[in-house]
């Protein structure tokens, strides 16, 4: 799963990374993004790019309570095109969701210990995600989720899912709601190539989503 992770560039140098507009905003580094906040997130109309501010935590527009959010941060790839709440996204909701580092839990003797996983070269990436508005409430929500995946030689030692890392050449036809080549779009879902990524321990500070240090990203010692 991903349960939490971190984006600490400016936005200025993720709309030149990622190519997209913004408007919603000033974007602060995030040292531990937890489920139920606000995320950045990037769609496509086939035409431009789009950042938006979503809720992270999907609410489909057809549930009866946003409370279902909870239940909805991941969506496993498997199955991903059939399953009632991610099939109508899947299909032309689909969106990036930028990051620099995830995190997950190791079981030890001691312990949990939480690992930071980011690119061997530390430059953001994205993760693949689907998004949808729900207009059932006094308000109407915008929210996504996070697809994820089998692991890699990385992260498998680690924990048995990770997220879905889109390679940046595949960015284009999965923001585009109108290229609807399923299995196409479902071979975009493998595990990100191990050899790009690292990964180390941190604090256990970071156990905790109200602390949001930059100390929360420094190897542990």
């Amino acid at each position: 799963m991903c349960g939490r992770f971190t984006l600490t560039e400016t936005i200025a140098k993720l709309q030149l990374l990622f190519e997209f507009e913004y408007a919603e905003g000033e974007v602060l580094p995030r040292y531990n993004i937890a489920p139920s906040q606000n995320i950045l997130a990037i769609i496509g109309d086939g035409k431009q790019r789009i950042g938006r501010q979503m809720k992270w935590g999907l609410v489909p527009f057809w549930a009866n309570d946003e409370k279902i959010a909870y239940k909805m941060i991941n969506a496993r790839a498997e199955g991903i095109d059939s399953k009632p709440s991610f099939k109508g996204p899947f299909k032309s909701k689909r969106c990036l969701i930028p990051a620099d580092g995830f995190y997950e839990w190791k079981k030890t003797e001691e312990g949990k210990q939480p690992y930071r996983f980011i690119m061997k070269d530390e430059k953001p990436f994205a993760f693949a995600g689907i998004w949808d508005t729900w207009h059932k409430g006094e308000n109407p929500i915008t929210s996504c989720t996070i697809i994820t995946t089998g692991p890699n030689e990385v992260t498998e030692d680690v924990h048995d899912r990770m997220p879905v890392i889109l390679k940046e050449s595949d960015f284009e036809d999965w923001l585009n709601p109108r290229f609807n080549d399923t299995e196409y779009l479902k071979s975009l879902l493998d595990p990100y190539p191990a050899e790009k990524m690292d990964k180390y321990p941190v604090s256990n500070k970071v156990n905790s989503p109200k602390n949001e240090l930059a100390e929360l990203i420094s190897p542990l010692r």
